[in-house]
């Protein structure tokens, strides 16, 4: 059984930099990386954090999340992705881009850093 997941069509080895959350700009900083077959990992604004991704493309399942807790500024913009990363069913890389979404359209937009 090969890696069906998102990180075998286009994810892996890059960084995820979040740049809008339910259509609008995120300006508090947010990463998203593929570690390894069934993981997710990054940093929402606060705390690292990580999951389990074991769903096949197209679909995306993130939980359940476990993260670091401190306490920072941003805590809410680090609640509203967190929120938005566990309602994601759906997942779509297209070069550089990665859009994450649910049945009512895009939660989560995410740019490649090199």
């Amino acid at each position: 059984w090969g890696d069906e997941s998102l990180r075998a069509y286009g994810a892996a080895d890059k960084v995820w930099q979040l740049t809008e959350l339910r259509g609008k700009p995120f300006t508090a900083q947010a990463t998203l990386t593929f570690p390894e077959a069934g993981q997710i990992a990054g940093n929402a604004p606060c705390n690292s954090y990580f999951a389990a991704q074991d769903v096949p493309y197209p679909w995306f399942k993130a939980g359940p999340i476990g993260a670091t807790k401190r306490a920072c500024p941003d805590l809410s913009a680090e609640s509203a992705y967190f929120a938005a990363l566990n309602a994601a069913t759906l997942s779509e890389v297209l070069g550089n881009t990665l859009i994450l979404s649910d049945d009512d359209g895009p939660l989560l937009v995410f740019k490649a850093t090199d």
